[in-house]
């Protein structure tokens, strides 16, 4: 396990982390979100001990990360998969790692079968592809069978086989009890891994809840509702209690009701449906409405030819601050 309590990093007048304080636990996937800027990278340096807090605690079962005696045997992490040393050949990479960990050299050749890198596994990883370099950056987080992993957008660089391989490694990992965190700004992945979010924006916590709770929460939900008899079918609705909205494309939209309702209310007047749907917002929509407030970064409002831009910016850079 994983807490945090009134975590804070401050450099000069900017407050990076702002008394932050959750508890990442066994057994599921934690998915940490937060726009560019939020904090997220400086809290994970902070949890890891790469980072001194200007003031608040992290604990790692407990301990804090330098009274960890063997520490990639608690907490494995992937960061920066181009931390890895160019000029050595994977095996070498892996290897140097375990020894300095008292871990046993038989463990570098299981993980570089686990994350497919055995035929390249002699091969200096300055050659390596992005998604080569971000599974030899996985099998390290791996190399000491940790309780614990952190994974800081681990699917960058991945084709699709690969991320539908770490998406399952890490279900299975937190199947088996470990503790999973993982942060990325891909929320259609985040959506098929997670099992609860941390969110966090300008350096404070805006949520700590499972997934469906936070999709909930933070969205809206309706029926959508088409028929050739659109007139009438208003009218029922209206009779019925039930509010429709025009949403354009010949559909009405009703809050508060379930699609069961509607199409039992249909049936009962005879009234022909060409779609009958229950829309609930995605996790990106759902995270977009969350962090409205809370976005550091924003464009200019107009691309470089004078239009509008296509929508909320948080800045240039992949990850967050």
């Amino acid at each position: 396990m994983i807490e945090l309590e009134g975590l804070t990093k401050r450099y000069g007048a900017k407050t990076a982390v702002d008394q932050l304080s959750f508890q990442v636990r066994p057994g599921v996937v934690t998915g940490f979100l937060g726009p560019n800027g939020a904090g997220k990278s400086t809290t994970m340096r902070m949890m890891l001990g790469l980072d001194n807090p200007t003031s608040g605690s992290v604990r790692i079962d407990g301990k804090h990360y330098r009274e960890l005696a063997d520490p990639l045997t608690y907490i494995g992490a992937l960061l920066d998969a181009k931390a890895m040393n160019g000029g050595r050949t994977a095996y070498n990479n892996l290897l140097c790692l375990a020894q300095s960990n008292g871990i046993p050299e038989r463990r570098v050749g299981e993980v570089l079968d686990l994350v497919g890198l055995t035929a390249v596994a002699r091969k200096k990883s300055k050659g390596f592809s992005l998604g080569m370099g971000q599974r030899l950056g996985i099998a390290s987080a791996l190399l000491g069978d940790p309780r614990i992993l952190m994974f800081d957008e681990p699917v960058n660089g991945l084709d699709p086989e690969g991320i539908h391989w770490i998406r399952n490694l890490m279900k299975a990992l937190a199947a088996e009890g470990r503790t999973i965190f993982v942060s990325s700004h891909l929320m259609s992945e985040m959506a098929l891994t997670a099992d609860h979010l941390i969110v966090i924006g300008q350096g404070k916590l805006l949520a700590d809840t499972s997934m469906a709770d936070f999709i909930q929460q933070n969205s809206r939900s309706f029926v959508r509702l088409r028929s050739p008899q659109q007139e009438r079918l208003r009218d029922v609705l209206h009779t019925g209690g039930f509010v429709a909205v025009e949403a354009g494309n010949g559909t009405l939209e009703v809050d508060g009701a379930t699609a069961e309702e509607l199409g039992e209310l249909a049936a009962a007047n005879s009234l022909v449906l060409h779609e009958l749907s229950s829309q609930r917002a995605s996790l990106e929509e759902a995270f977009m409405q969350m962090t409205a407030g809370a976005v550091e970064y924003h464009a200019s409002g107009t691309d470089v030819h004078g239009a509008p831009a296509p929508g909320p910016q948080w800045g240039t850079t992949s990850k967050g601050a």
